[in-house]
């Protein structure tokens, strides 16, 4: 692991003892981050939030980049099956697929910028993160992760 990542992973690790030492699991499920763990360990991201027509249409359009531990969450009122593109789009990005219980069901890394080839997560997908092309590999997020995040609700595999 180069030194770039292990500062980012320190830099996570840190973030989160100091929540934890803080106070309660609640104090850290804000609707501006997302939080996901898995047997690879845990990470953060702050995170814009689409959670209408418009703002899911615009999505990451037009960004020349995106800071390292930023992304944006994709929400859908009920689970379907929607398919991305990268329309407009100019950073890679990873795209993170997950189900109504916050379990990630699908990674789709590093979408080319500019590309109208259409990315499903398959069916049941009631969230998507995206973030920077290549994180979700170097840090691990895979099938089976699991995302906080406090629209999921109590029925939430990693609940608030």
């Amino acid at each position: 692991m180069g030194s770039r990542n292990r500062r980012f992973g320190i830099g996570v690790a840190v973030c989160f003892v100091a929540a934890s030492l803080s106070g309660s699991v609640a104090a850290m499920c804000r609707s501006d981050q997302v939080h996901l763990r898995g047997a690879w360990g845990t990470a953060r991201f702050s995170v814009e939030v689409a959670d209408d027509d418009a703002e899911r249409a615009e999505g990451l359009m037009h960004r020349e980049k995106l800071a390292s531990a930023a992304g944006m969450l994709f929400w859908y009122e009920t689970p379907s099956a929607p398919a991305f593109w990268m329309r407009n789009t100019l950073i890679p990005l990873d795209m993170i697929f997950v189900d109504a219980q916050g379990r990630v069901v699908h990674v789709h890394d590093n979408a080319r910028p500019l590309d109208e080839t259409p990315i499903s997560g398959g069916p049941g997908v009631q969230a998507v993160l995206e973030i920077n092309g290549g994180f979700a590999a170097r840090m691990g997020i895979a099938t089976g992760s699991e995302m906080r995040h406090p629209l999921f609700g109590p029925q939430a595999a990693w609940p608030c």
